[in-house]
């Protein structure tokens, strides 16, 4: 077995990870927008594959993919902020673990209840057959 020696092995800690997801989310977005806009030329340029399209969204698929996009906005909106507040107010560089953290903490808090309610219209009516709703 090989043995990496410590010196040699990446631990990343809050700001390189907070730098990898803000990159990764931006990516995202950015991949977002440019399927919204050949989804948009849909409307015109071929409207039975634009309704193919609005239907996928509607899967159970394109719902887990919409609640992705909601988590990469929420978290590169609040990583956002947390990098302003340290820009602004350079003596707040001392909590950017803190301010990493407590942006974990709105994010949870926020963005579970968006992915439920997102999840709804599939999980409802499973719900429903059940008698739990």
């Amino acid at each position: 077995m090989i043995r990496i020696p410590n010196t040699l092995r990446y631990r990343p800690r809050e700001g390189m990870v907070a730098w990898a997801f803000h990159r990764l989310s931006g990516l995202g977005i950015f991949a977002f927008v440019v399927l919204h806009v050949l989804d948009i030329y849909l409307v015109g340029g071929n409207p039975a594959l634009y309704d193919e399209v609005l239907a996928f969204y509607a899967s159970i698929p394109g719902r887990i993919l919409e609640v992705v996009l909601g988590a990469a906005l929420l978290y590169h909106a609040l990583n956002g902020l947390r990098i302003i507040v340290i820009d602004l107010w350079p003596r707040m560089t001392v909590y950017h673990r803190a301010l990493w953290w407590a942006t974990w903490v709105i994010f949870i808090g926020v963005g579970v209840p968006g992915g439920l309610i997102i999840m709804r219209p599939v999980w409802l009516p499973i719900l429903q057959q059940l008698g739990l709703a």
